[in-house]
């Protein structure tokens, strides 16, 4: 909870989360609520879940963000960045072949994915090797393989 507090999203994401009290428990108990507020394609409040949970692997942002070489200010890019010539063809493969292992593959999954819906808007949703990926982008910006995971084990922190 200290980073949403650091990065100034505790609040907004307390009252998005529709929440009285924002800690552990109260977020295990809304994660039934979360999921039927996805599949009701919220999607503001899946940008600002997947925000959330991707604050709490700030460290996975910045290991991608260098093995990519994207500039960035301590894991945070320009808006108006063209990355075409950081993302190109198999980047996805390539970020998940060289992390994989090193961290939790749900919030690497949904980091890349989420990435991809930022920056590279011809990327294809990204699967883990083996699975089923999709041929268009998701409707859900962040309902990506890893938001599904997180969400399934009702942990929003750490693994």
């Amino acid at each position: 909870m200290g980073k949403l507090r650091t990065y100034q999203m505790y609040k907004s994401f307390q009252v998005s989360a529709r929440l009285g009290k924002l800690n552990a428990e109260t977020l295990r108990k809304a994660v039934p609520r979360f999921w039927t507020r996805l599949s009701e394609g919220d999607e503001d409040f899946a940008r600002e879940l997947a925000q959330v949970i991707l604050l709490s692997h700030f460290d996975l942002i910045g290991a991608v963000l260098e093995f990519l070489e994207i500039p960035n200010t301590n894991g945070f890019f320009a808006k108006d960045l063209d990355a075409s010539k950081y993302l190109t063809p198999g980047w996805q493969q390539r970020v998940y072949e060289k992390f994989h292992g090193a961290f939790p593959e749900p919030a690497l999954l949904l980091y890349i994915n989420h990435l991809g819906w930022e920056l590279d808007k011809s990327a294809a949703y990204f699967a883990k090797p083996g699975e089923q990926g999709f041929d268009r982008r998701p409707r859900l910006p962040s309902s990506s393989v890893g938001l599904n995971s997180v969400l399934q084990n009702g942990r929003i922190g750490a693994y």
